[in-house]
Formats: structure tokens, sequence, C-alpha cells
């Protein structure tokens, strides 16, 4: 159970973060308006690396399902835990947004 909150954690940090900063680009009255392409990637970066610090020593990290199946068929994950692995990244990903 606690990785499964681990993926729903991490998924949720990479969302909120990662959106966050694609806002702040867009949405006039911001700080960051019209700042560019380069921040919204840095910014994906941090989010990303945030996410993975935050949660890697709960579930591993699989902040998204591509790499939780990709470690499924690695044969370094067993796929009897993919369904809920994803399940718990979905329900991030939508708190997150």
């Amino acid at each position: 159970m606690e990785a499964y909150l681990g993926e729903v954690l991490g998924t949720f940090l990479l969302m909120v973060l990662g959106n966050g900063v694609v806002a702040n680009v867009i949405l006039s009255k911001t700080k960051g308006h019209g700042s560019g392409w380069i921040v919204i990637t840095a910014g994906w970066g941090v989010a990303v690396f945030v996410a993975v610090f935050v949660v890697a020593g709960i579930s591993g990290a699989h902040i998204n399902p591509a790499v939780t199946i990709g470690l499924a068929f690695a044969e370094k994950f067993t796929w009897v835990l993919v369904p809920g692995y994803i399940i718990a990244q979905m329900a991030g990903a939508f708190m997150g947004e």
C-alpha cells in the first residue's frame, strides 16, 4: 500500500510542478509570462527530478506508466504489480491536474 501512495504522490508532484511552470509562462500577469520554451523545459526537468527524489525510496519512482511497463518488460519489476501502479499513477495525475 505504501508503494501505491508513493506513486500517487510522485505523479501528483510531477503534474503540479510541470503544469505550474507552463501556466506561469503562458498566463498573463505572472512574473514568468512570455519567458519561453527554455523555462518550460527547465521547469519540467526540475519537476521530474523532484518527483523522483521524493518517492524513490518509497516506490522506486515509477512516476509514469511507461517506466512501470518498461521495467516489467525488462523483468526488473513484477507484472502482478503493474495494474495497481498504473491506477495509482493515474489517480496522482488526475489530482495534480
